[in-house]
């Protein structure tokens, strides 16, 4: 009997070959390579008698009159920030993030949310039902009209759903537990996710319900499965933080129906997630004033005002390559900083170890907090710490230059709102609208001149 073929899929970029290495070629990823059985043949081309048989599609101008698209609003304000106002009918959520950093409790909380005004079904692949009614009892959600079901295969999930009368919001917990019968490899491989989640989408697209689908993530933080999965949808939401610490961050990096620089942010409590109206008061509400190594950044995430605390730590070092360690911030930036402190400014940082720390486990990823970390770093180089009341932003060239950043009003708005009483922060336009009261403006063109500034503050005060 002749052996049926195979291919050999990459589990990481879905990258065919047609036999098995230990590192993929596409990706770089190593012990990714699975064997799968091959489709019975390849599908066939279209001949000159089918492409005539075709029915030709209509064609229609550019411009046109459009609604906008209508919004299941949740309730949980964070949450409809990030999507852009709300979850639009029809269309495909794909939610990541870390194991147990509070996916399916946000999503729970979601689904109870909208049960009150909308159909709402909780599909489960990796719990049973009594685990996620502990949770709901847990959270206080019990009396919710969310309609629950455990199930892994495709064909009867798409038999409750396919129907005229199909809920308004679907939720399958997760992506990687399902798997269609048709396929011979196992649940969570490549070939089984892409035709998963290709299924589940088109049916939610026919019949005009909204689809949420929770993902699972790599080691390296990446959605795990196939790239293509990123593209079969319309949204991609990111769950964020650190397990020491009570926020969660909820990001965008993909949305065809909102912004994708949008950041929603909640505190975990007993209760579940809770929303955080104003995150800025939460991450300086521990901060403490005239201590060296640390500056406050004046940031922006999508369109809300962040302010967030930078800590740096400069000392000798003991061992023959000192440590450049960062949480929080690109650890390339910070070499690159710390070289160009050194070659414009005559800092010297060889033989010492240097430690950089988001306050609150948020990651910040905009170049204006450049001038923020090397105000944070000079500070506890010279134990001299950064003017008292002070905000610092700004994005700095290898040449030492402080280049201007994007929404400097709304930054320093956010600063006066919270009492802060300067900014130090690049050359502006003579054009540019006057700064809110009681925010005294320290322009900086070079690095040279934040050094020199804070070499004048007087020592750091003891404890």
């Amino acid at each position: 009997m002749a052996r049926g073929k195979s291919t050999y899929v990459c589990q990481s970029c879905g990258a065919v070959s047609g036999r098995w290495g230990g590192r993929c070629d596409a990706c770089g990823a190593w012990n990714s390579i699975v064997e799968e059985a091959a489709p019975d043949g390849p599908p066939g081309g279209l001949s000159k008698g089918s492409r005539r048989s075709g029915r030709p599609i209509e064609f229609v101008p550019l411009e046109g009159a459009s609604q906008p698209a209508p919004r299941l609003v949740s309730g949980i304000s964070e949450f409809d920030r990030v999507c852009g106002g709300g979850l639009v009918p029809g269309s495909a959520v794909l939610v990541g993030g870390d194991p147990g950093i509070g996916k399916s409790t946000l999503l729970l909380q979601a689904a109870a949310s909208l049960a009150r005004e909308a159909e709402v079904v909780y599909v489960s692949g990796e719990e049973a039902i009594e685990q996620v009614r502990l949770r709901a009892s847990r959270l206080g959600l019990a009396k919710a009209p969310v309609r629950l079901a455990t199930a892994t295969s495709v064909r009867n999930l798409l038999a409750s759903l396919d129907r005229t009368d199909a809920p308004r919001l679907v939720i399958v917990d997760s992506i990687q537990t399902m798997h269609v019968d048709a396929l011979e490899s196992a649940p969570g491989t490549v070939a089984q996710v892409r035709a998963s989640a290709q299924e589940l989408v088109r049916v939610a697209k026919r019949r005009g319900f909204c689809l949420l689908l929770v993902g699972h993530v790599t080691k390296d933080g990446m959605l795990a499965g196939p790239k293509v999965l990123e593209h079969m949808v319309d949204c991609v939401l990111t769950f964020e933080g650190e397990r020491a610490h009570q926020f969660r961050i909820l990001r965008a990096t993909k949305n065809r129906f909102g912004p994708t620089d949008e950041i929603g942010v909640f505190e975990m409590t007993d209760q579940g997630l809770m929303e955080v109206p104003n995150p800025s008061e939460l991450f300086l509400a521990e901060r403490r004033g005239n201590v060296a190594g640390a500056a406050v950044f004046a940031g922006v995430e999508g369109t809300r005002p962040l302010l967030v605390e930078v800590q740096a730590l400069v000392s000798p070092s003991p061992l023959g390559t000192p440590r450049r360690n960062a949480v929080g911030w690109d650890s390339g930036r910070l070499s690159m900083i710390l070289a160009v402190l050194e070659a414009r400014c005559g800092l010297v940082m060889a033989g010492k170890d240097v430690y950089l720390n988001i306050v609150g486990g948020l990651r910040i990823t905009e170049p204006a907090a450049d001038l923020a970390v090397a105000a944070a770093l000079v500070s506890s180089a010279c134990d001299r710490p950064v003017p008292e009341g002070c905000v610092v932003f700004g994005e700095i060239g290898l040449s030492g230059e402080i280049r201007a950043v994007g929404q400097t009003d709304l930054r320093l708005k956010e600063a006066a709102k919270l009492g802060f009483t300067s900014a130090i922060l690049p050359p502006r336009r003579a054009d540019r609208l006057s700064p809110p009261a009681g925010i005294e403006l320290q322009e900086q063109a070079h690095l040279q001149d934040l050094v020199a500034r804070i070499a004048a503050q007087p020592s750091a005060a003891t404890a």
